[in-house]
């Protein structure tokens, strides 16, 4: 037995040799406007808070690693730092061919991101397949990511606007100045709750799309190795199994539309 007992001894003190080389702090960042994945800190605009950002402190608390979720521009600028090494990761990263070039995407997704058409409350129109939106005028945020075979079969098949954002999208249905919108199903929430809708708009059941938001390593991160791919692979599993994820989204979804609150009735 003792053969057996020196060589689990040396795999453990290998193992524990290897947490003790990774990296330990992390830096984060994402969209800084797609609330209730991520959003900035009113009291701190270079903080990035929301879903993702309690997602990847509960992560950092779990595997020994700190997680700062900076704010590293809009979108693309985002994207950018991390490509270029000098932020670490991504945490609501689309699955991109061309980003496989730069990127370590994690699996499992954070999250599948629903979207569903959204219509007025009241409306007999019928909506609950793709066919019942053709030839009719609908809108979609210039801002919105979709799947690549979706936005070609929208481009093919559907009537729709491009407002600039997920407010205003909403803004031209309670407007009746289109019959419907495609939006996401906890973003749209957060806006409806946020600007007061609930008994204006509706969403129906159909989801029409549902890309993947991931969290992604930056192939110039210093941190990036095997080590911490397989943690925060493991630890989205656990998450996903935990079905959990929805109960997060949820609260923050209240989270931001409070603030949004607060902040308009402070403007008054």
């Amino acid at each position: 037995m003792k053969p057996i007992v020196g060589f689990l001894a040396l795999a453990l003190l290998a193992s524990n040799a290897q947490a003790a080389e990774h990296c330990t702090r992390l830096v984060a960042t994402g969209s800084p406007d797609a609330p209730p994945f991520l959003w900035r800190d009113p009291n701190d605009s270079e903080r990035l808070i929301g879903a993702s950002a309690d997602v990847l402190a509960e992560i950092g608390s779990q595997i020994g690693v700190r997680i700062d979720m900076r704010y590293g521009g809009r979108r693309g600028e985002a994207l950018a730092q991390v490509r270029s090494g000098r932020m670490d990761l991504l945490a609501d990263q689309p699955l991109m061919d061309a980003e496989l070039e730069h990127l370590d995407y994690v699996y499992p997704a954070l999250a599948q991101n629903d979207y569903l058409v959204w219509a007025k409350a009241g409306s007999v129109e019928p909506l609950e397949r793709l066919a019942d939106l053709t030839g009719k005028p609908g809108a979609l945020s210039a801002r919105a990511r979709m799947t690549p075979e979706f936005l070609a079969f929208a481009q093919a098949s559907l009537s729709l606007e491009r407002p600039q954002n997920l407010t205003r999208t909403f803004e031209r249905l309670a407007s009746g100045q289109v019959e419907y919108i495609l939006a996401p199903r906890y973003a749209g929430q957060a806006v409806v709750n946020a600007r007061g809708l609930e008994a204006g708009v509706q969403a129906r059941p159909l989801v029409v799309d549902r890309p993947g938001l991931h969290l992604a390593l930056g192939h110039d991160s210093s941190c990036n190795d095997a080590w911490l791919r397989g943690q925060l692979a493991k630890k989205m599993a656990e998450l996903t199994a935990s079905g959990r994820l929805p109960g997060i989204l949820q609260s923050n979804v209240q989270r931001w539309a409070a603030q949004q609150k607060a902040s308009q009735s402070s403007s008054r």
